[in-house]
């Protein structure tokens, strides 16, 4: 479903991205793992199209999104769940996932059932306004706002970050549920061992290219992971490349 290769991505002349290569099937959930700068963000707002500078080739059922302002990556049911959640504080929960479909085509009612199914306590705060939820409330906010269209592919950049452990179980069952209905995914996580836990693959960026992709399976077994992995973040990325 999407495809990346040799990607290139830059804020002004600074260069993030360096050649990226990878690709997600339909159906599939695929982790990006890798430390703080590492450019996932950036990997993410070049399939989106919110950064300027990006170069190579980026494939969604095929037609490439380079050239493709974000609108109308939109439409072809791209979205996109940011870090830090950006919900719209003044706004209610409702009136959050109504601008979550805008794109909709079908039953706005029975998006709003599906998401009230997977987060019952959206349901529960409908007429609050989101800047009064808890953070983990928020994240659940922004996984169903990015739901409400029907999307083909959901991006999910930290979906886990800052959230307290019963909260984190509640998001990774959504996702393993959203996993289990066909939804394709990527998602960006720092914590090995949740996104080991519900993702099919996986593939390591350091500052800016890829050094190493694995079924989660193989990787899970591998004994020296996670000083592999902390090995990797401090490497170059040639020397990165010959130790995974």
């Amino acid at each position: 479903m999407l495809r990346l290769f040799d990607v290139r991505a830059a804020y002004g002349a600074a260069p993030v991205l360096q050649g990226v290569s990878l690709e997600v099937g339909a159906g599939e959930t695929v982790a990006l793992l890798g430390p703080n700068g590492a450019g996932k963000s950036t990997l993410l707002a070049a399939v989106t199209g919110t950064i300027a500078r990006r170069e190579g080739e980026i494939l969604f059922e095929n037609r490439n999104l380079v050239r493709e302002r974000s609108h109308e990556i939109v439409a072809r049911g791209v979205r996109l769940v940011p870090e830090g959640r950006l919900v719209f504080a003044p706004f209610t929960v409702e009136d959050n996932l109504r601008l979550g479909a805008l794109c909709l085509r079908g039953d706005l009612h029975e998006r709003f059932d599906y998401v009230y199914e997977l987060f019952p306590r959206l349901a529960e705060r409908a007429a609050q306004s989101a800047g009064t939820l808890s953070g983990g409330e928020q994240q659940m906010l922004a996984i169903g706002r990015a739901l409400m269209s029907k999307p083909r592919l959901l991006l999910l950049d930290e979906p886990f970050l800052g959230l307290a452990p019963l909260v984190v179980q509640i998001i990774r069952t959504a996702l393993e549920k959203l996993r289990a209905s066909g939804l394709t995914m990527l998602v960006v996580e720092q914590k090995l061992d949740i996104a080991l836990s519900f993702a099919q693959r996986a593939y390591v960026l350091i500052k800016g290219r890829i050094v190493l992709e694995q079924p989660t399976d193989l990787l899970a077994r591998r004994g020296d992971l996670k000083d592999l992995y902390f090995a990797l973040a401090t490497a170059s990325p040639a020397s990165a490349r010959s130790r995974a």
